[in-house]
C-alpha cells in the first residue's frame, strides 16, 4: 500500500507530467485562462487516463505483448480516441456549457501526449495493473493540480500592470517556468518519505 500512495504522490507532485516532464503542455496553455475550464478539462483528462490505463494495460499484456510491442503506439492512439469520442459525446449531452467551453481542446485530448505518455510510462516502469492505475490517476491530478494553479496565477496576472513587452505570450511562459520551478521542492520530500 505504502509503495501506491508513493507512485500516487510521485505523480502529483516529483513527476508531474505537465511541469516536471513538459507533457501536455497545449492545454495547459490553452485551457488554464479560466478555472472553471481548467476544472473540467482536467477532469476530462483524469478519466480518459484512468480509462485508457484500464483498457491499454490488458491490450498490451494479452494481445501486443514482447512480439508485437512495436504496435503501442498505434494501438494506444485509437483506444484513446475512441475514448475522447465517448467523454465528448457524454459532455455534449449532460453538460453542454462545459462541452462550448473546452471547445477545441476537447478533441485535442486525443492528441494530448500527456495521456499517450501516462500509458507507455507505465509500461515502460513495469507496473501491474494496480500500480498503472494509481500512476494514471496520480498523472491525471498532477495535471489538474497545474492547470488549477496555473488559472489562478493568470487570473492574478491579468489584473496586474505588465510592461507592454511582456504582455500575452511572454508572461505566461515565464510564469509557467515559475510554477513549474515550484515543483522542484517536492522530489527531496517525496524520495525521504518513503526510505
Amino acid at each position: 500500500m505504502t509503495l501506491l500512495f508513493s507512485i500516487l504522490l510521485t505523480g502529483i507532485l516529483t513527476e508531474n507530467f505537465v511541469l516536471a516532464q513538459f507533457l501536455g503542455i497545449c492545454p495547459f496553455l490553452g485551457v488554464s485562462k479560466k478555472l472553471n475550464t481548467a476544472v473540467g478539462m482536467s477532469v476530462a483528462v483524469i478519466f480518459v487516463m484512468a480509462i485508457a490505463t484500464a483498457v491499454c494495460y490488458p491490450i498490451n499484456l494479452y494481445l501486443l505483448g514482447e512480439t508485437y510491442a512495436y504496435l503501442q503506439t498505434i494501438v494506444f492512439i485509437l483506444v484513446i480516441a475512441a475514448l475522447v469520442q465517448l467523454v465528448e459525446i457524454v459532455l455534449k449531452k449532460y453538460i453542454p456549457a462545459l462541452y462550448n467551453a473546452l471547445g477545441i481542446y476537447l478533441p485535442l485530448i486525443t492528441t494530448n501526449c500527456a495521456v499517450l505518455g501516462v500509458v507507455l510510462l507505465n509500461i515502460d516502469k513495469g507496473y501491474n495493473f494496480a500500480q498503472s492505475m494509481f500512476s494514471s490517476v496520480g498523472a491525471g491530478l498532477g495535471f489538474m493540480l497545474a492547470l488549477v494553479m496555473f488559472a489562478g496565477v493568470r487570473s492574478r496576472i491579468e489584473h496586474n500592470d505588465i510592461p507592454k513587452f511582456l504582455e500575452g505570450l511572454p508572461i505566461t511562459l515565464i510564469a509557467a517556468a515559475l510554477t513549474s520551478v515550484s515543483f522542484m521542492g517536492f522530489s527531496g520530500i517525496i524520495e525521504n518519505l518513503f526510505v
